[in-house]
């Protein structure tokens, strides 16, 4: 059964809006429902008591849970596993409808099956869908655009997951398809893991860090004992952090702006934004911030220990001061920072005796990824190649590259 939703200050009907069933009164139900009104949908929530249900938002109606099935073809069941009991007397009304599991669990691999497999299961006739488990009440309330915007939805029939994919994105989310049934494990997984979205900047940080202590330790300080005898261990306390800080921080924040290129490249090769990027850019894309927050931290534990570190060079800290007022400047603040690599560095470059065992010095290896990204940003603003990756992502397609029936577009699409 279908609603009008009228605009307010119009009479015209603009769309018509499907009723949505929520099962389920706590703050997820309501807060879900109170978004779904404000975004023009009817809604009707399912209690076994519908004359003691309290604090619903304005505006939804309530129903037992027959009634409401009856009215509605998407139904949201806000509940926990020990209490689907009620559901298998409900299988009839339930058939062809588009049940939408938003279920969690308390550990890991808590039941041998997924909470939407076992859904599944107990009412057949449904079209079970896994999704909005990784939305929280008070993203919902607050209308966070945050990570937690995120909608990871799966289910095995694709019509049905559609549906859900369009009442998320009406209400100002962002659906990621995640494929069948199957993956509805992995999903009730994701929300107990700890930081699941910085797991890959970490380990890239991680790994530069060590890599970059391990250069500079080589240069600074096994290099001077090797050929001087000279005990230069000092530098492992301030010198080789402080090598260490900038450069890490540097191709981190160029990591932040190259899947950004690489997508348009992509785009631009494709002739379409209606085609799946790779998982890999698609999950590089997704950490961008994570990636751009730990290379501002990076950046001002470069400028704390440059203030500890008596210098003769004040153009140095004048540099650090523009490229911190420059911080929300984006590819500006990357062009700074690589200048300012690139004047710290500028007489030493043709000194044979920097090339320590022939080995270039940190700073230059930190330069390579930056510069690449500098290069391809001034590619992707030349006049031609702007207008057109930004017809192809207003929807224009390249017929000769791309004939095949458009599917669902993902977020890393949305550059």
């Amino acid at each position: 059964m279908e609603n009008s939703f009228v605009m307010a200050g119009g009479g015209e009907t603009a769309h018509k809006r499907d009723t949505i069933c929520i099962f389920g009164t706590g703050d997820f139900g309501r807060s879900f429902g109170m978004r779904l009104l404000k975004s023009g949908y009817p809604v009707v929530f399912g209690s076994r008591d519908p004359k003691h249900s309290i604090l619903l938002p304005s505006g939804a109606q309530v129903f037992s849970h027959a009634d409401a099935l009856k009215i509605s073809k998407i139904i949201f069941l806000a509940v926990h596993r020990e209490n689907y009991d009620f559901l298998p007397a409900l299988s009839d009304l339930l058939d062809e409808k588009v049940l939408v599991d938003v279920s969690n669990n308390i550990r890991m691999n808590q039941y041998p099956e997924s909470n939407a497999q076992y859904l599944a299961q107990l009412v057949p006739k449904a079209n079970v869908v896994k999704g909005f488990n990784t939305v929280s009440a008070w993203a919902l309330q607050s209308g966070s655009l945050d990570a937690s915007s995120q909608v990871f939805v799966c289910g095995d029939d694709n019509k049905s997951k559609q549906l859900v994919m369009d009442v998320a994105r009406s209400i100002g989310l962002t659906p990621l398809d995640q494929g069948s049934l199957l993956a509805a494990q992995e999903l009730e997984n994701y929300p107990l893991q700890l930081f699941p979205m910085w797991r890959l900047p970490f380990i890239i940080t991680a790994g530069l860090t060590v890599f970059f202590f391990l250069y500079c330790t080589v240069i600074d300080v096994i290099y001077p004992y090797v050929k001087e005898k000279k005990d230069s261990s000092y530098r492992l306390a301030i010198s080789v952090p402080n090598r260490i800080f900038p450069n890490v921080s540097l191709i981190l924040l160029s990591l932040t702006y190259l899947p950004g290129a690489i997508a348009a490249f992509i785009q631009l090769y494709r002739g379409t934004k209606y085609k799946r990027f790779p998982d890999w850019l698609n999950r590089w894309m997704l950490c961008r911030k994570q990636l751009g927050l730990v290379a501002l931290a990076y950046a001002f534990l470069h400028v704390l220990y440059t203030l500890i570190i008596p210098t003769r060079y004040p153009v140095r800290q004048r540099w650090m001061q523009n490229i911190i007022e420059a911080s929300k400047l984006g590819h500006v603040t990357l062009l700074l920072c690589t200048a300012h690599a690139a004047l710290f560095g500028w007489d030493r470059f043709l000194q044979s005796r920097r090339y320590k065992w022939g080995l270039p010095q940190a700073y230059m290896l930190g330069m390579v990824i930056p510069c690449i990204v500098l290069v391809l940003k001034l590619i992707l603003i030349t006049p031609c190649v702007d207008r057109m990756i930004t017809r192809i992502r207003q929807g224009w397609e390249s017929k000769s590259k791309y004939k095949a029936a458009p599917v669902c577009i993902n977020n890393a699409s949305l550059i």
